[in-house]
């Protein structure tokens, strides 16, 4: 039935637009978490080594700083001067013993020297064993920032088809609605799959 002091008309009018804003929120959901997964998992390729020096492989080592776990990106300066070089240059030079122990403590797999200021890192070749090694566990990162996508999908696709049942929108909307989602997770596995050949490159590049 019309609301009160509106036509007919005017209530129709009025479910459109209710209809539209709850599938453009649901998108916008669904938008959201999707490009969490695809951030989740290029942060987690920066920290993948390659043969080249990268300040993103040391930027989340976790330092024992006076009792508190601290990432280095908060206690240094990280550069890469040279393709196979990582400098840390620790913001108090009273913590370079404990920067050191976390370096060998972290899967990094590196050894650091200091000169009292400035830790340095060499970051060796890798063998082609460890390249193909790398490559499957970027595959496999990358298998998982996918299925996270796919769920945020059947979440959303699932809330959609509540709104129908409810009759809080329209067959016709559903179905828009699941074509807009359609292409909001085509767009995200196809970043999620620029970034896996992307970060592929750059490990098999010798």
């Amino acid at each position: 039935s019309a609301t009160p002091f509106s036509t007919p008309n005017q209530d129709k009018h009025w479910r459109t637009d209710w209809s539209r804003r709850m599938i453009k929120d649901a998108l916008a959901e669904a938008e959201s978490r999707m490009a969490g997964a695809v951030r989740a998992l290029e942060e987690d390729l920066a920290a993948v080594r390659t043969g080249r020096a990268s300040p993103a492989l040391a930027e989340k080592v976790l330092v024992d700083y006076y009792g508190n776990p601290t990432p280095l990106i908060q206690l240094a300066t990280i550069s890469a001067p040279e393709p196979r070089l990582l400098t840390i240059r620790p913001f108090d030079p009273g913590s370079i013993k404990e920067i050191e122990r976390a370096i060998l403590s972290s899967d990094l797999g590196l050894t650091p020297s200091n000169d009292g200021k400035l830790i340095r890192l060499s970051i060796p070749p890798l063998n082609e064993e460890r390249r193909h090694e790398l490559v499957k566990l970027v595959r496999a990162r990358a298998e998982e920032a996918r299925v996270a996508v796919r769920n945020v999908r059947r979440d959303v696709h699932s809330d959609l088809r509540e709104f129908e049942q409810e009759k809080v929108i329209s067959k016709d909307d559903l179905r828009r609605g699941e074509e807009q989602l359609q292409k909001v997770t085509d767009g995200y596995i196809d970043q999620i799959s620029k970034t896996n050949e992307r970060k592929e490159s750059e490990v098999l590049e010798v």
